[in-house]
């Protein structure tokens, strides 16, 4: 029964769509998020996806699409960080709560003001990917290319800069500019990832997959393989179940994640 009715899902054009731009953005999140982790900035995802619901509770409050909004201004905040952890004399996490507390309290404000949009900025905090349109699968495949080209390009310079900066600078290697890609990148997929779990979740797909794949892998290539095999498995499994079983695709794909760094933990207990 539950075969005929993965078939009869995966003939829906909404069903396509969503598991065609979620397993790229879940991609993009696992291979950033190994570097993130390593470098324990991982929870940058989490603040720039809370600062993002202030762009949007703009946009929408305007009639504007969201997302033309929140990229550059998701941007911005992640330069703005990197500002505040080198020279406002602060730590990365207090830059990173700081940033994202601005947000929430803007996008709340917003929200409280505004009439006729709070369903919409409700679907933005908690994710829609059965709702993609055709135009956001597109724009969700031309920047998951762009991200991962740019990692692919980059590569040598973050893999160095992921186990020691100084080192990193030691050898010619421009961390400054490194940086602002990595952020850059990060900023790129955390809106992209709105789409698919919301900005209350959205951090989980760049660190579930990484902290699973790092549990059991020790060659840094490897767990990178390991982390984009963990998100594709748990969109597309998340995106069935919630036709299936009639729960929230965003919710299910996070459930999924954390089944798979259970067993990835579990394993590695077993192992040692």
């Amino acid at each position: 029964m539950q075969t005929v009715q993965i078939i009869e899902a995966l003939q829906y054009g909404f069903i396509q769509r969503a598991l065609i731009s979620g397993s790229l953005i879940g991609v993009s999140c696992a291979v950033l998020g190994v570097f993130l982790v390593l470098r324990r900035l991982s929870l940058i995802g989490e603040g720039l996806a809370h600062f993002s619901l202030a762009p949007i509770g703009f946009a929408l409050m305007l009639g504007i699409y969201p997302l033309y909004v929140a990229v550059p201004m998701a941007i911005l905040a992640s330069f703005w960080i990197l500002q505040l952890a080198k020279k406002g004399d602060m730590y990365g996490d207090a830059a990173i709560g700081l940033v994202s507390a601005i947000g929430v309290a803007v996008g709340i404000t917003l929200a409280s003001l505004g009439s006729g949009f709070n369903v919409d900025l409700f679907s933005y905090l908690f994710g829609d990917i059965l709702a993609v349109a055709q135009g956001e699968a597109w724009a969700s495949v031309a920047l998951s290319v762009l991200v991962l080209g740019l990692v692919a390009l980059h590569y040598q310079e973050l893999f160095a800069m992921t186990f020691d900066e100084e080192y990193a600078k030691v050898l010619g290697i421009n961390t400054d500019r490194v940086n602002h890609v990595l952020v850059l990148l990060t900023s790129l997929t955390v809106i992209l990832g709105i789409k698919v779990v919301g900005t209350m979740l959205v951090s989980s797909l760049i660190i579930f997959p990484a902290i699973t794949a790092l549990q059991i892998c020790h060659d840094f290539k490897k767990a990178i393989l390991l982390a984009v095999f963990c998100a594709l498995s748990s969109v597309v499994a998340g995106i069935l179940l919630a036709f299936i079983i009639n729960v929230p695709a965003g919710a299910a794909i996070v459930l999924v994640n954390f089944g798979f760094f259970l067993m990835a933990y579990g394993l590695k207990r077993w192992l040692a």
